[in-house]
């Protein structure tokens, strides 16, 4: 393909390629890898493989995306569309056809392997104190001598009986006010909403008599790259149902600074995802409540917890003054919203939102939820917290003093940019062992226990996600294959015909379908320098925070988040992505922002908490500390440059090999000391 042919870019797999003009977008999809599905064979039947094709300029891709982009819509679209219709802005894969740069999103209901987005519930013991509850009141009747209305004298009643004084009420409350009452006999069950103990309550829904179906509320974790949220029953704090989507705002950047950019550079780009997200979530609820099988009108309360660049996108601010200094939010504080407001109808149109307080312009509220889940300000030790995302959340303290920053890693961790690479989904390859004698690897897949190495394993592979490429890299390191700078040797230089030439670089092969039409499952050096750039910024953040509290060591370490839930601790250890510490110390909390924003549903009073908490955090500002930049380049050998780390050689013994030589000289040259200590 010649190098000015239109550049075709898939999210979220972030695969992307060059193809000639009038290639259609299941083709290329298909020659990339992209799981785009199909079952009619391309004639526009199925219906399977519908895309969303992105317009605007992506600085993070670096291309401008024109209306034109695309074949112009043809009559078997219009055909479908007449008979079936065509969610707006979909197009048909197997019939548009490429006509210059493209930003082609390929949304769940067309994929193959459907993304899991693995956010699962952790347990936690709560004190129930909701801040919405059913209360069951009975009120007097009106006669000719009281002239007082219907909802005076049960406000009168609920302040007697419970000692809560009320808000006006709204429309929907009073219009069923009358007929309520009177079907019930001069009794109704109230569903009450009071932020805390001294505060008025607002009535948000009543029902005629005693009514004992619990109310629910949902616990939200608004990330960059997936939204995950839990149902809660808000009478014991059951969760019901636990899912999450993918954010469709990927399609506009997938980081937080290319979607910054893309709001400044396309006037009305903000409110395009702002509507994007709140679509997305609105959906999320409805499916939950679906699987759980409840009325919507019973989701009375949610709590969300996001960064502060989705923060400002979800209440629809425009984030431009995120993305430079002195990266100012519009509001740091705590929020508490009708769910209206945020165009959300799946659920009863009085629902409440809480929004925990961001603690700063880079470090949000899904930071201060971690802080809720872990509370590092009790801690008698000194605790590193890694959320590890996108964008990483990083909390370093104890019962003296917090200290929070925010390092962008990319989507690197999460499948994206890497070469094989994809979400994680059935068939992705998660866990890998290199043989350090025989180079030959060994793997696991999402959706099965086997290894690949079972004479029983008959897996389809599709690619290898977050968890699979950390743990590749690893074990290349481990296994000689990879040199302490991150470049991978040649097949003479280690002895293993798994080494592949690319170009002038080389390759390890982990697996190849190709002879059965299936995929070749690859780690290039373009993979192992995506992962060394996501590490080094982790590591740099961390370390930042470790001499802003003058240490060298931490003692112990909490990886925090869905894919901080699914990695080794050892192999995290060997590329350098944590500081050094036993790897007994280092533990998994699992997804603590949606822990914390649980926690926030159903217990009102934490939320007074955290919002003092968040005051007492000290904030440190990576995009402006001159020590990042020193640490981010010593970050990037494996495990370091020059930090010590001593408890990762009592465990691991790596090699000490250097590939600077070039593969024509065929050889190794004189061995460097590895960098272990």
């Amino acid at each position: 393909m010649a190098s000015d042919d239109p550049l075709v870019i898939f999210t979220p797999s972030g695969k992307r390629g060059r193809f000639p003009v009038g290639t259609p977008i299941l083709t290329a999809a298909r020659q990339l890898g992209v799981d785009l599905d199909s079952v009619c064979g391309g004639r526009g039947i199925c219906s399977k493989c519908q895309v969303t094709p992105s317009y605007g300029a992506f600085p993070k891709h670096g291309v401008t995306v024109i209306d034109t982009a695309l074949s112009a819509w043809n009559a078997v679209e219009a055909r479908y569309d007449e008979k079936r219709g065509l969610t707006k802005g979909r197009r048909l894969g197997c019939q548009a056809t490429v006509q210059h740069d493209v930003v082609i999103d390929v949304p769940p209901e067309s994929q193959v392997h459907k993304q899991v987005v693995r956010k699962e519930v952790t347990a936690r013991a709560i004190k129930m104190d909701p801040a919405t509850r059913l209360v069951c009141i009975d009120v007097a009747e009106p006669d000719m001598h009281d002239l007082s209305g219907d909802w005076e004298r049960l406000a009168g009643s609920l302040d007697k009986s419970f000692g809560i004084k009320t808000l006006q009420p709204g429309l929907d409350v009073l219009t069923k006010l009358q007929t309520s009452l009177r079907k019930g006999d001069w009794q109704v069950t109230l569903a009450v909403h009071q932020p805390d103990a001294d505060s008025p309550a607002q009535v948000l829904d009543l029902w005629p008599g005693y009514f004992d179906t619990p109310l629910y509320g949902l616990a939200i974790d608004l990330g960059s790259t997936t939204i995950a949220a839990h149902l809660c029953d808000l009478t014991d704090g059951t969760v019901l149902r636990s899912g999450g989507i993918m954010n469709p705002q990927i399609r506009f950047g997938e980081d937080l600074m290319s979607r910054v950019s893309y709001a400044m550079m396309n006037p009305g780009g903000d409110a395009e995802m702002t509507a994007a997200v709140r679509d997305a979530l609105d959906t999320l609820i409805a499916d939950l409540a679906s699987q759980a099988d409840i009325a919507t009108d019973r989701i009375v309360e949610l709590v969300c917890v996001c960064n502060p660049v989705m923060h400002h996108l979800l209440l629809g601010i425009d984030p431009v003054e995120l993305g430079q200094a002195p990266f100012a939010l519009a509001t740091s504080g705590a929020l508490r919203i009708p769910a209206r407001d945020l165009d959300l109808t799946s659920l009863n149109r009085a629902a409440q939102t809480y929004m925990l307080p961001c603690i700063a312009g880079h470090v949000g509220a899904d930071a201060a939820a971690v802080a809720l889940s872990e509370a590092p300000d009790q801690s008698d030790d000194l605790v590193l917290i890694v959320d590890v995302g996108t964008n990483a959340e990083i909390l370093l303290g104890n019962r003296e003093q917090v200290l929070a920053c925010s390092s962008p890693t990319g989507p690197a961790f999460e499948g994206a940019q890497i070469s094989s690479g994809q979400r994680a989904a059935p068939g992705a390859i998660e866990r890998v062992e290199i043989n350090p004698t025989t180079k030959e690897p060994r793997f696991r897949v999402i959706g099965s226990d086997l290894w690949s190495d079972d004479p029983s394993f008959d897996e389809t592979v599709t690619g290898i996600c977050g968890s699979g490429i950390i743990e590749a890299v690893a074990e290349m390191r481990m296994a000689g294959l990879v040199d302490p700078s991150g470049l991978a040797g040649s097949a003479a230089q280690t002895g293993t015909a798994r080494m592949l030439p690319e170009d002038r670089t080389h390759a390890y092969l982990i697996h190849d379908a190709t002879a059965t039409g299936g995929p070749k499952i690859t780690v290039t050096q373009g993979d192992i320098r995506a992962i060394q750039l996501a590490k080094s910024a982790l590591y740099a953040g961390a370390r930042l925070l470790m001499d802003e509290m003058q240490v060298d060591r931490v003692d112990r370490v909490v990886l925090a988040g869905a894919f901080g839930a699914h990695i080794s601790t050892k192999h995290a250890m060997v590329l350098g992505m944590i500081p050094d510490a036993p790897l007994d110390k280092v533990t998994s909390a699992g997804n603590a922002a949606g822990t914390g924003a649980r926690i926030a549903l159903l217990n009102r009073a934490v939320r007074a908490d955290i919002e003092q908490t968040v005051q007492r955090i000290t904030k440190v500002e990576t995009a402006i500390e001159p020590r990042f930049q020193e640490h981010f380049i010593n970050a990037n050998a494996l495990p370091h440059a020059v930090d010590p780390f001593p408890e990762l050689s009592r465990v691991v013994s790596l090699p000490n090999v250097s590939f600077n030589a070039s593969a024509a000289e065929g050889g190794r040259r004189r061995r460097s000391r590895a960098s272990t200590s």
